[in-house]
């Protein structure tokens, strides 16, 4: 610090220091008042370099993080609606096993086994109805390679990352399940693909105990095709769950090692621009001062 001669009028130094003080201090206020304001710790990059550049480096991630959680809770919600429509199949298709158990028995004439065959037919046809109905976003979701609108594949947005990050879903291609490798199925294979139910007009037969029989034989076929998907969504969901829990968690603490570089710690600050209020006014009277000090030198000249 300058040393103070205040016998030499031309040049106050105790004003220039106050001032100088007065200046620190309106500009350290500054900062806590745009702190406060703003709610930041770091408002420009000059504040913070290695911080400014941490923090956007945590805020890229994080909304990479909210960005997946988002894409699984829809991918959550198409799997919720694909198991809506096996579900609703797979009770249907109880129906339909129950029917033909019915007309196993002999204690019922031909007219009753017309009636269950025009059932079980309705039952069949209803079945390609919900799975033409089970859509999202326009994609076909139980429909196969044959189906009115074809779906080999979905996937999902499961990570944040830029490369990869994302989870595949198809029913397994299996010859004895009847699930085919193009991801769906239908009741009528006569009318749809090859890689349905096989629940067609011959396979649906009850004119006989023996033809009741095998019907319903395939149907409880149809029934295993059905829990076999309903399960592999199960297992899908599941796992799509265990990815919505992790990422919750990295997100979260993600976001608070953001808010610890980036976010201002209010009461702290209302404390320190507090302080240099006060300063400022101590600093302002001491220029005043300053600036009237080199007046009692007047009374040398009297």
């Amino acid at each position: 610090m300058a040393t103070i001669d205040i016998t030499r009028i031309a040049g106050n130094i105790g004003a220039l220091q106050s001032l100088n003080s007065l200046t620190n201090i309106n500009n350290q206020l500054a900062i806590h008042q745009t702190r406060l304001a703003s709610g930041k710790a770091i408002n420009e990059a000059s504040d913070d370099p290695a911080g400014m550049s941490l923090a956007t480096t945590l805020n890229v991630r994080s909304q990479g993080l909210k960005t997946a959680l988002n894409g699984i809770g829809a991918a959550k919600n198409l799997m919720g609606t694909m198991e809506g429509g096996l579900t609703k199949i797979q009770d249907i298709l109880v129906k339909m096993r129950n029917k033909a158990l019915e007309a196993k028995g002999d204690t019922i004439g031909d007219n009753e086994r017309a009636a269950i065959a025009s059932q079980l037919q309705a039952y069949r046809d209803e079945i390609d109805d919900i799975v033409d109905q089970t859509q999202w976003n326009s994609t076909y979701l139980l429909s196969g390679a044959g189906g009115s609108g074809s779906c080999a594949g979905l996937n999902f947005l499961t990570g944040p990352e830029a490369s990869g990050g994302t989870s595949d879903f198809s029913f397994a291609a299996e010859a004895t399940s009847g699930i085919g490798a193009g991801q769906g199925f239908s009741a009528n294979t006569a009318a749809l693909d090859a890689a349905g139910l096989g629940l067609d007009n011959t396979a649906l037969d009850v004119s006989s105990t023996t033809a009741a029989s095998s019907a319903a034989t395939a149907i409880e076929a149809a029934l295993d095709v059905v829990k076999a998907g309903v399960s592999q969504i199960g297992s899908f969901t599941a796992r799509l769950t265990f990815k919505e829990e992790a990422l919750t968690v990295q997100y979260t603490n993600t976001e608070s090692a953001y808010n610890r570089i980036m976010n201002a710690n209010m009461a702290e600050e209302q404390v320190e621009a507090s302080k240099f209020l006060i300063l400022q006014q101590t600093a302002t009277a001491m220029l005043a001062q300053a600036n009237t000090a080199p007046q009692y030198l007047l009374s040398l000249f009297q």
